[in-house]
């Protein structure tokens, strides 16, 4: 949070993109909601720590954007995530 707060007093106009990705079980559509809900708990909790709401913009790419494509536990683990970017 204070990386985050740190740069968008550098950049007053930034604005702070949270990905929720997940892995690959389960249907595109209970992915995308889960990856919603994993972005959302990460802004809600960036927000507690001081974060302005208004600055952080969250969207879901549920399993559509895998970091790793194995279909074994300890890839899914890495495909379950929430990625900070900068956004407009």
């Amino acid at each position: 949070a204070t990386a985050i707060k740190t740069i968008l007093s550098e950049y007053p106009d930034g604005v702070i993109v949270i990905e929720g990705h997940c892995d690959e079980r389960g249907s595109s559509e209970y992915n995308l909601g889960l990856g919603d809900r994993r972005a959302t708990s990460a802004k809600e909790f960036l927000v507690q720590l001081g974060v302005p709401a208004d600055k952080l913009k969250t969207i879901s790419y549920g399993k559509e954007r895998p970091q790793c494509t194995e279909s074994v536990e300890s890839c899914w683990q890495l495909n379950r995530r929430v990625h900070f970017t900068a956004g407009n």
